[in-house]
């Protein structure tokens, strides 16, 4: 009999549909666990997958969404991780086995809730330790596939899959959960998740969850255009609204069937449904899929283009895409201010540098912080922070030490490209099982135990070589660019012809997307510039894709950009008019520092807080103090303003999450730092708000976000947690004369709680204004119960609750 992976190449499959609501409906109790269930009450789990099953699934899902340790010690029971997950799955078998035909079992795992760095303080070691102890248990009872569903972090999803593949050999299938702008909670878009989580090693990706069909819809066409493994989407049965005091979806079982049958004609390989769906849409889905018949896989998109990533942006290298510039700029050689620093383990003139490298027009950042006698395994994960904090580019990890490659690895969110291998076996094997375990593309140099061949194709034979390792270690061949090295003009003149005829060689005769470190070409002659540039256009003539130059030396990107039109890479011509219709000079770090010099202390200390500049906010400060500034006024002409500017740019698109959450910890660093010189009640709190999330609900990421945020902005914030009782909420409210209260809920069937904490506060006579947040809560929803209002997100959230105070 075939496995999960061989019937989706022949026929759709159906997965089944919401979990926790049918708990519900069943009895499950608010606060109560639902794994525990799974060992308590096994005849109600059992019969909601035998109802599935009934309907026509081809896989049920395990109740398990909850069962890492983190999830099962908020009720106590994380020393029976082993026992409810297995458990679990032995149920969902027992159904499969009683259905009379083929019914696959999915493990689940849901997040953890916490983020990992730098949003939150989990590292990558804490998450991967968290699934893989759950995915033994599961893997224990031996269920056909691991799903791991509803991730909203890329890191904590690409940690996911790689402790599945390890602690398992069964096949990964991983949902991401997109919110209206078709991205994840931290700006992730659905074709940079499919790029990180396939090198990771997930077998079928997807979408659940947060949309309806329509919005799952636009994340599937998107994801379709990159994917080259199955993908499943599960939508919610429409967007939740309340109706008679009761959530309902809007979304019936015949609306869900269309938008199957739609999902199928693009080549979904599994289908389902999520949030708010029954049996009676599983049914309806059905027949669809069986009117769909065999299909055919869709075609694997852009073959021989190598996809890298940064949480929020995806870059492609080869075939017809744009030639990339690849940053240098941060690396210690030569430079006694960078290495200074790095040596005191901060990272301003970093964050500085890969700024001013991507506004130069870079499209990858690399990260070299080989220091003499310096530790680099602890330094680089440092830097890799710092740049990605800084810059929406992908990174290039630059070093010999494969433990820090590995830290770094570890660090990244997205999918960064390591620099690099040589043919040496060796290097070859301390590198690739890093690259292949975290999901990275590769440099591989032309060079062996005997150095760099004098012909192109000794150079191409090393490369061919390179290429045969990365098979070997199962990486692909669109993740390998080779670099066939640039010799020194002055001392090997003819070895630049060299470079260049192995650069079209390897592009032609093996299909492989080709990088130059252009600045060695010069060294030892004058007009250093004139010879890089004229000797990068002449390489682009060849075919080379990337080019690892100075990005403020302008020849080199007129290089590029003129390059790219003349050889048909840039299609009409678009992004040289882009570039060219508004060029202006870049800037270096030379003029970065001398912009920074002509700021104004309290202009310094705008731009600190927006570029979430925490190592220099204080200083700052307390020079704006020396000069006679009053602490009220540094915070309200300086700081207040300069988060309000991180809010537009998050409105716009141009900040997400993370680069928001590192602004409101400057802040809160240069808060803390005015509070020493406050006179009592000056600046003090403006309000008070109480915030919980709702009874039933232990989901706070976003409740916590919102108390940051809200300290940050000079708030008291009493925050008592989530899984709150009404009583305990209003009680607050009182005991602290509050201003305002703050109701969080993630889950619709704890959003009626919401209502419940309003009934109690009206029947105390309170008239503390009331205002709701979460991913299910919709303003039609705050309206009906009475409460004054309802944001979307986390700033909105602030902007509302200082709105209502200022009416006040």
């Amino acid at each position: 009999m075939g496995s999960l992976l061989d019937d989706i190449k022949k026929r759709p499959l159906l997965m089944d549909g919401a979990m926790g609501s049918m708990l519900q409906e069943a009895g499950l109790l608010p606060g109560e666990c639902p794994e525990e269930m799974n060992v308590s009450r096994a005849e109600v789990v059992m019969d909601v997958h035998a109802k599935y099953v009934e309907a026509g699934a081809d896989i049920i899902t395990t109740n398990t969404f909850g069962g890492t340790r983190v999830k099962l010690a908020e009720y106590g029971l994380d020393g029976r991780l082993a026992e409810l997950n297995a458990a679990a799955v032995r149920l969902a078998r027992e159904a499969a086995d009683k259905a009379g035909r083929k019914v696959y079992v999915a493990a689940g795992l849901g997040p953890t809730g916490k983020f990992m760095k730098p949003v939150g303080d989990m590292g990558f070691d804490e998450a991967y330790d968290m699934f893989a102890e759950q995915v033994r248990a599961l893997a224990s009872a031996r269920p056909d596939a691991i799903i791991i569903e509803t991730m909203s972090d890329i890191k904590e999803a690409r940690a996911a899959v790689i402790a599945a593949k390890e602690n398992s050999d069964l096949p990964v299938i991983i949902t991401m959960t997109f919110q209206q702008d078709l991205r994840s909670l931290l700006g992730t878009p659905p074709d940079v998740a499919v790029t990180v989580l396939e090198a990771a090693g997930a077998d079928v990706i997807g979408a659940n969850c947060s949309l309806g069909p329509e919005g799952l819809y636009e994340v599937a066409k998107v994801m379709f255009r990159v994917a080259n493994v199955p993908l499943i989407f599960q939508p919610n049965a429409g967007l939740p609204v309340l109706e008679f005091g009761k959530t309902v979806y809007p979304a019936g079982p015949d609306v869900l069937a269309d938008y199957a049958g739609r999902f199928i004609q693009m080549g979904a390989g599994i289908i389902g449904s999520c949030c708010g769906s029954t049996p009676a849409h599983t049914r309806a889905m059905a027949e669809k899929a069986r009117m769909a018949g065999e299909r055919c896989l869709p075609a694997r998109p852009e073959e021989g283009i190598t996809r890298l990533a940064s949480r929020t942006k995806l870059v492609r290298i080869g075939g017809p895409s744009m030639p990339l510039i690849i940053g240098e700029r941060i690396n210690p050689t030569g430079r006694p201010g960078l290495t200074a620093e790095l040596s005191s383990g901060k990272t301003s003139m970093v964050k500085k540098e890969a700024r001013g490298q991507a506004d130069a027009g870079a499209g990858l950042i690399d990260i070299n912080v080989g220091l003499p006698g310096g530790d680099e395994p602890a330094l680089m994960p440092v830097v890799v922070r710092a740049v990605e904090e800084s810059t929406d580019l992908p990174v290039v990890i630059d070093s010999t030490d494969p433990r820090a490659i590995e830290a770094a690895l570890k660090e990244v969110g997205g999918k960064p490209l390591v620099n690099s291998v040589t043919g040496d076996a060796d290097r070859l094997d301390s590198i690739l099982p890093l690259v292949k375990r975290y999901g990275a593309a590769v440099i591989g140099l032309t060079i062996d135990e005997h150095g760099v061949p004098a012909t192109a194709r000794k150079r191409v034979e090393i490369a061919q070589r390179i290429l045969a390792a990365c098979e070997a270690h199962g990486i692909p061949k669109h993740d390998l660019v080779i670099d066939p090295l640039v010799l020194t003009a002055s001392a090997e003149q003819a070895q630049a012809v060299e470079t260049l005829k192995a650069v079209g060689m390897i592009r032609d005769e093996l299909g492989l997307a080709t990088s130059l470190g252009v600045s060695n070409i010069s060294f030892g002659l004058p007009s250093r510039p004139l010879i890089n540039s004229t000797f990068l256009t002449m390489a682009l003539g060849y075919g080379l894709d990337v080019a690892m130059v100075n990005p403020y030396d302008v020849r080199m990107g007129d290089a590029v950009s003129a390059s790219a039109v003349l050889t048909g890479r840039d299609l009409r011509a678009e992004s040289y008019i882009s570039v060219y219709k508004k060029k202006t000079a870049p800037k270096g770090t030379s003029d970065i520092k001398a912009t920074a010099a002509a700021l104004s202390v309290e202009d310094a200390i705008r731009a600190a807080v927006i570029e979430g500049d925490k190592e220099n906010i204080v200083p700052l400060v307390e020079e704006a103090l020396a000069k006679g500034m009053e602490p009220l006024a540094v915070g309200n002409d300086c700081l207040i303003p300069a988060l309000t500017e991180v809010g537009r740019l998050y409105e716009t698109k141009e900040f997400y999450l993370p680069q928001v959450m590192q602004s409101a910890e400057t802040m809160k660093a240069a808060f803390a730092r005015l509070k020493k010189d406050m006179k009592p009640g000056a600046g003090g709190e403006k309000g008070t708000i109480v915030l919980a999330t709702v009874f039933g609900d232990v989901h706070d990421i976003g409740k916590n976000i919102v108390s940051t945020l809200l300290e940050n902005h000079g708030l008291r914030v009493i925050d008592l947690g989530k899984n709150v009782p009404k009583d305990t909420i209003i009680d607050e409210a009182e005991k602290n004369n509050a201003d305002v209260i703050g109701l969080s809920a993630l889950m619709t069937t704890t959003m009626t709680q919401m209502e419940e904490v309003i009934k109690e506060r009206d029947r105390r006579g309170m008239k503390t204004p009331v205002v709701l947040g979460g991913a299910v809560v919709t303003e039609d929803y705050a309206k009906k119960v009475g409460a004054a209002g309802s944001s979307r997100d986390a700033l909105e959230a602030v902007r509302l609750i200082k709105g209502i105070i200022g009416k006040k």
